[in-house]
């Protein structure tokens, strides 16, 4: 995670290696070329909430779930997969439950 203060908004940007386990985020980029045009296939692109459901060690893939489905990113295309600061299950139920009163 880099720190660097520009023109007054404080930079942190960050991949989805830095993200712990069970932590949702929400997609700022993805690669471009070949392996972004397979995420987006897949419909990874930026804007979606995600949740990293596991990173295995020693290079291995990371598993993640979007819109209920779980598939593996390669540990190479994770590290270019960038993404906002990790939010917490309970806002992401506020979220959802606010929502829900909009049809009560």
């Amino acid at each position: 995670m880099t720190g660097d203060y520009f023109g007054g908004e404080l930079d942190l940007a960050m991949n989805l290696l830095q993200i712990n386990d069970g932590e949702w985020t929400r997609i700022k980029s993805i690669p471009e070329g070949e392996a972004g045009q397979r995420l987006e296939a897949l419909g990874l692109r930026a804007g979606k909430k995600i949740k990293k459901i596991s990173g295995m060690p020693f290079g291995g893939p990371i598993t993640l779930m979007l819109d209920g489905r779980h598939f593996a990113v390669a540990h190479g295309i994770a590290a270019q997969i960038e993404v906002e600061a990790p939010t917490s299950a309970k806002s992401d139920i506020n979220e959802k439950s606010s929502i829900w009163q909009r049809f009560i």
